[in-house]
């Protein structure tokens, strides 16, 4: 019998142009998200995901990294036990143009982000050192190939050069 998944809230928040939503709404059914997050979690958690667009993106990662670009995922994660909670922002240009990029299906890289930003949120931290990039990336891997997806780093050979935002909360 297989292990049971753990419970999750989950809040789903479109902050981007009606005339964009479309194609993020479709690969971002809500019981996709779902399956996606507990997937990767090891605790009941309560998560926010809020799709946003280019200027919320970048005001938010100038604010919370320092950094003068909009990235594709931040993780702001309030705490690990005895149950995980976080916001996942997600910036929509940012995904479409990183799945374009990397030939994959909106849906399946949303996948991926979903999963990069709960691992984030339960503590993991590629940017601490390699030996932690390649655990996570593993683990990512493990995770997306229960739901069906490929190895998003093989694949582009993009190890380690995601883009994707660490926890601002534990910076």
């Amino acid at each position: 019998m297989p292990a049971r998944l753990p419970h999750l809230s989950l809040s789903l928040q479109f902050a981007i142009a009606a005339s964009d939503t479309p194609p993020h709404r479709e690969a971002l059914a809500r019981h996709w998200v779902g399956r996606c997050l507990r997937h990767a979690l090891e605790h009941d958690a309560e998560f926010t995901v809020r799709i946003v667009a280019g200027p919320q993106g970048l005001e938010l990662n100038r604010a919370y990294r320092q950094q003068d670009h909009a990235t594709n995922v931040l993780t702001f994660g309030y705490a690990t036990e005895p149950r995980v909670m976080a916001d996942l922002v997600l910036c929509a240009p940012v995904v479409a143009r990183e799945a374009r990029a990397q030939r994959r299906t909106l849906r399946d890289h949303y996948a991926h982000l979903l999963v990069h930003g709960a691992l984030h949120a339960q503590g993991w931290d590629h940017e601490t050192g390699a030996a932690e990039a390649e655990a996570m990336e593993a683990r990512e891997t493990a995770i997306l190939a229960r739901l069906g997806i490929a190895d998003p780093y093989r694949r582009q050979n993009l190890r380690r050069s995601s883009g994707s935002g660490s926890s601002p909360a534990r910076r």
